[in-house]
């Protein structure tokens, strides 16, 4: 239209002035957005937060009516000026063309032209929102849980201050009901400090430190000292032993640092939880609890095969979110002493050969969310993973008092001048595990569902340590079993449950959960005749039911209780031989307590 137009106004014979004014007029009304029309100026800055100005900033305002724009571009003072003629019009403001730090494109709508006279960093903001009362200086944040109850076991041990992990779950040595002061029911006692702090636009470097700490006892949560307290005593006289991804470590949680991008993702280094622990926490309906969670309590599941690898030493984390969609990578290099190892059945140090560590292991996750679905999909595989089932043997042994070095049915003594001291040592069983996990979490109402699986696959390691390797925090194995298993184990782990918010404070809470092993022993010897094994196929499970009520911001109440029970080869105490069972295959357990969180 407009080349037409100016056709016609090359050719004035064919036009009458009075009718070229008429048009032009028109012209004018239409290329005017309604409420920003030419006659009062209006003068304004470019600046960012601090007040500093931004040169060739392009300003555009655009009527909302008709979505017809004017530009201006600011000069190198940021100055830059509209003629508007005053009143109330629905306009857009919007700045563009820059590179600035803070400064970001501006769309706000504006009642009067008289307020447009700079523009800002951002819409108007809302009210203010209530200061966080959460203890953060700097970017550098203090924080912790306090976790404490009381509890009954139907069939229980006396407690030690080591123990994290409460005793709800049914005990391989548990025979006597008590009760007794419950640590850490809903959450592991903690104190830990993390830090976010930007340092380019888009960029931050973070961090995170944090300990477990036993609420009954004020000793560092360590699993590894559960065991050494009962070496060579006899099972009558045990405490609670527990296998566990803490160690006594000053920072047993994790300890890691790196950088994270809102774009381009989040990579850390350091001691970190497995992506497998990541997704328990997510889609485990009790939320990782030790008082009402067999998959928070026994770690095999985030472990990926075994509890001691839900943390990981020396690992670099990659976590990804784009829109709707996560992924996550994770990679262990390998770390600590082999020990020194020999396949003869009466090794010496004349025949023991140094091993190195081949402890590494990787990792994947990818999930995503759908309204009010969201699902995850995790991956791992560790090398030369320990398991810790038990103290070191006393005279309960069914033979002889020692450990075996080669596996559970030759039970060979370890014997020459390599014998490693058996004080404030640990006995271990070495297997390469692989393991694959799908996990579904589904909100409607006022309910949460929760579902999960995992298989893992586990064998002998390829590369075997030896009597004298590294265990978690500094602890070394006096007892090695690299040869435990004759064919390959299959576990496979199994949840369900749901949440139920009664109000906005209180809510109830069902899980149960499940593990089965195959029959690995070549051949299967599983009969009560034959004396069962824990090479013997076999369950445990366990079902809870708890409620939760929010007393205040930081502190609720609990109370619930959880049964377990095992079956088949999974109620094997000790492996060894035909194997010694469990004293009572089951347990009860009530709790009731209290958490407080800053």
């Amino acid at each position: 239209m407009i080349p037409v137009f100016w056709r016609y106004l090359r050719m004035p014979s064919r036009i009458p002035f009075f009718t070229l004014l008429v048009l032009l007029t028109v012209l004018l009304i239409f290329a005017t957005p309604r409420g920003v029309q030419a006659q009062a100026g209006l003068p304004g800055v470019v600046t960012d937060s601090s007040g500093g100005a931004f040169a060739n900033v392009l300003i555009t305002v655009t009527n909302r009516g008709t979505s017809l724009a004017r530009e201006e571009k600011a000069g190198a003072d940021g100055g830059y000026k509209f003629s508007l003629r005053p009143g109330e019009y629905p306009v857009e403001f919007i700045a563009t063309g820059f590179r600035g730090a803070d400064m970001e494109s501006v769309s706000k709508s504006l009642a009067q032209t008289a307020g447009l006279d700079q523009v800002q960093t951002r819409e108007p903001a809302a009210a203010a929102p209530p200061a966080s009362d959460a203890l953060t200086w700097h970017g550098i944040t203090l924080y912790g849980t306090y976790d404490i109850g009381v509890g009954w076991v139907s069939h229980g041990l006396p407690e030690n201050g080591y123990n994290y992990e409460g005793a709800s779950l049914v005990n391989r040595n548990g025979f006597q009901h008590r009760f007794l002061i419950a640590p850490n029911n809903l959450q592991q006692t903690s104190l830990g400090v993390r830090g976010k702090e930007e340092f380019q636009p888009g960029w931050s470097v973070v961090f995170n430190a944090s300990s477990g700490i036993n609420p009954q006892s004020g000793l560092l949560a360590n699993a590894s000292a559960t065991q050494t307290i009962n070496n060579g005593l006899p099972r009558k006289s045990y405490s609670y032993t527990i296998d566990g991804a803490r160690a006594g470590q000053p920072f047993n949680d994790e300890i890691y640092g790196g950088v994270s991008s809102e774009h381009f993702g989040t990579v850390t280094f350091g001691r970190q939880r497995s992506l497998g622990t990541d997704a328990m926490l997510l889609y485990d309906p009790a939320g990782g609890s030790y008082a009402f969670s067999y998959i928070g309590y026994n770690g095999t599941m985030a472990g990926g095969g075994d509890t001691e690898n839900s943390r990981w030493d020396s690992a670099v984390k990659y976590r990804l979110i784009y829109g709707p969609v996560h992924f996550g990578a994770m990679y262990k290099f390998a770390d600590g002493n082999g020990g020194c190892y020999s396949a003869s059945a009466t090794w010496t140090a004349a025949n023991c050969t140094p091993e190195s560590a081949h402890n590494n292991a990787f990792g994947f996750d990818a999930g995503g969310g759908h309204g009010k679905l969201s699902a995850d999909v995790v991956f791992q595989h560790y090398n030369q993973a320990i398991s810790v089932l038990n103290p070191l043997l006393g005279p309960q042994s069914p033979s002889a008092p020692y450990q075996s070095t080669t596996n559970s049915i030759n039970t060979n003594p370890i014997i020459g001048v390599n014998l490693i001291n058996t004080n404030n040592t640990v006995y271990g069983i070495v297997t390469d595990n692989k393991a694959i996990m799908g996990a579904v979490k589904y909100t409607w109402d006022s309910f949460k569902f929760f579902g999960g699986y995992e298989y893992i696959w586990q064998n002998n390691p390829k590369d075997p340590l030896g009597v004298g390797a590294s265990d978690q925090g500094g602890y070394i194995m006096s007892g090695v079993e690299d040869n435990n298993l004759d064919s390959e184990k299959k576990v496979q782990i199994w949840w369900t449950g749901v949440k139920y918010a009664y109000d906005s404070k209180t809510d109830i809470t069902f899980a149960w959960y499940g593990q089965s092993q195959n029959t690995f022993r070549v051949p299967s010897t599983c009969s009560i005749a034959a004396g069962f094994r824990s090479s013997c196929a076999g369950d445990l499970e366990e079902g809870s039911l708890y409620l939760d009520h929010h007393f205040a911001k930081r502190f609720d109440g609990f109370a619930g209780l959880a049964y377990s029970f095992v079956t088949g080869g999974l109620a094997i105490a000790i492996p060894h031989g035909p194997g010694v069972p469990y004293l009572h295959n089951s347990n009860f357990a009530p709790t009731v307590g209290g958490r407080f969180a800053f």
